[in-house]
């Protein structure tokens, strides 16, 4: 039997408006905002089945590259349909990693800058 000592309960991004980023998140993500978040709150979360993500605020802008992002992987549709979906919700494309034999990936940015990733689904995957 594997033992652990801790595990992630908590992905916590510094943001001017917490709100606004996790009420533009939530539909990146497909799940409902916590009725106690509101506009002007210094922070907002966002419970998904695999962990809380965080916004907390704080005063200045996000200035480089994020040490540590989201990588996300669609779950009922093609990674190139999420990207299409994403973008159209208001991502910005920083680099798109996709190669012609269908593997890769595209990094966005959301609306303050942060650094996410989307993947290829499972279904993809198991199909090559």
């Amino acid at each position: 039997m594997r033992r652990m000592a801790s595990v992630v309960h908590t992905f916590t991004f510094d943001a001017l408006d917490p709100y606004a980023q996790a009420q533009w998140w939530s539909q990146v993500l497909d799940v409902e905002m916590s009725q106690l978040d509101h506009p002007g709150d210094p922070e907002a979360m966002l419970s998904t089945d695999h962990g809380d993500v965080l916004w907390v605020q704080v005063p200045d802008a996000k200035q480089v590259k994020n040490r540590a992002h989201l990588d996300l992987m669609p779950s009922d549709r093609t990674r190139d349909e999420e990207v299409e979906r994403v973008v159209a919700l208001g991502a910005a494309v920083v680099a798109d990693r996709r190669n012609p034999d269908g593997t890769g990936w595209v990094t966005l940015a959301d609306p303050e800058g942060n650094e996410f990733c989307i993947v290829r689904s499972k279904a993809e995957r198991t199909a090559r």
